[in-house]
């Protein structure tokens, strides 16, 4: 993936983020409406902020986009990092006013009957196939171009399937069983995998800012095609870090003392290209040594 071909496949998924956002806010207010559905009141709340945290990813994937310049020369892509970092602690505090409202609403009296559940459940069951045709595209963009910001984005999605089921089975027991109380303990379980998920991509991207070294993977597959490069006879200094969905790599290469300069390009020249064709994020930058 090109680095041109990465940025637009992260616009695309911040833009559809957006949109889809905005959509679920209008379906579920009509929805709340209709029901008085407090498991719809939540699930619109946690889209309403969905808009806001979307339009914050989408604004920080536009910002990353940009190109070098004087005052950022290794390019804008730790914009990405901060907004998923703070995306990873928006998806904890939501996670932990979920588990306090859906206590609090086990513990208190049975809620007031609902209304229009049917309608409810239609507009729910609508929310749950755009979230899984959103989250879908979000996780194949953020496989292929490593964006944190697009797989914070696509965890806060795949959190509200949760509630968003909760929320149709809460409507259809109420009209069926008479019962009010599913949707709070689903809403439980949630929050939990919210909170796993938000520390899983907060230490990502806490980390990426703190320039820790690339994924062990990565780091040992660049040393295997240096290693075998023909005509290198060694390296050392390989130093790798990540900002967003980039990885920088620096390398030192030993070569014959005896080739001209024009050889010694060629050969930096030819591995580069190849780490480039392994790891399409990376940025590379080798330094050429006399073989000892």
């Amino acid at each position: 993936m090109s680095g041109t071909g990465g940025v637009k496949l992260n616009l695309s998924a911040g833009l559809a983020s957006v949109a889809v956002a905005a959509v679920l806010v209008a379906l579920k207010l009509w929805a709340l409406s209709a029901t008085g559905a407090l498991s719809v009141a939540a699930s619109l709340a946690d889209s309403a902020m969905d808009l806001m945290v979307s339009l914050g990813a989408a604004a920080a994937l536009v910002y990353a986009a940009k190109p070098a310049d004087e005052d950022h020369a290794f390019g804008h892509t730790s914009a990405e990092d901060l907004a998923a970092l703070g995306q990873a602690l928006f998806v904890l505090i939501s996670a932990g006013v979920i588990t306090w409202a859906a206590v609090a609403r086990l513990l208190a009296p049975a809620p007031d009957a609902l209304r229009a559940q049917s309608a409810g459940i239609g507009v729910m069951a609508a929310s749950v196939g755009l979230t899984l045709a959103l989250v879908w595209w979000q996780g194949r963009v953020a496989r292929r171009t490593g964006s944190r910001v697009v797989a914070a984005d696509r965890l806060h999605y795949l959190g509200d399937l949760l509630p968003n089921i909760g929320a149709i089975i809460s409507l259809w027991a109420s009209q069926s069983l008479g019962l009010g109380a599913i949707d709070s303990i689903v809403a439980l379980g949630a929050a939990g995998l919210l909170a796993i998920g938000a520390v899983r991509i907060g230490k990502g991207a806490w980390d990426a800012l703190m320039d820790r070294t690339a994924d062990p993977t990565i780091v040992e597959g660049i040393a295997a095609i240096a290693r075998d490069w023909p005509q290198v006879h060694g390296f050392h200094d390989l130093k790798t870090r990540t900002a967003g969905s980039r990885v920088f790599v620096h390398l030192h290469i030993e070569l014959d003392g005896e080739q001209t300069l024009h050889e010694a390009h060629a050969i930096g020249a030819g591995l580069r290209r190849a780490i480039l064709q392994a790891y399409p994020q990376a940025d590379v930058i080798i330094h050429k040594d006399v073989a000892r």
